[in-house]
């Protein structure tokens, strides 16, 4: 006769969260990364690099 392994505690379930997602900022709510430049001086693949992250999205 085999005896049954005895369980593993489980994990609690997230809690669903009910709050105004609008009252929470945003990544895209913030300042950062307008018009900074990076101090790479001349380096091309830095160029490069900064180019396609501010390309936008319909110029893929």
């Amino acid at each position: 006769m085999s005896s049954a392994p005895a369980p593993e505690p489980r994990d609690p379930k997230p809690a669903l969260v009910f709050d105004d997602p609008l009252s929470q900022q945003s990544s895209d709510d913030t300042d950062r990364g307008w018009g900074e430049r990076a101090d790479s001086g001349s380096d091309s693949a830095a160029d490069l690099k900064r180019f396609l992250d501010e390309k936008p999205p319909h110029h893929i």
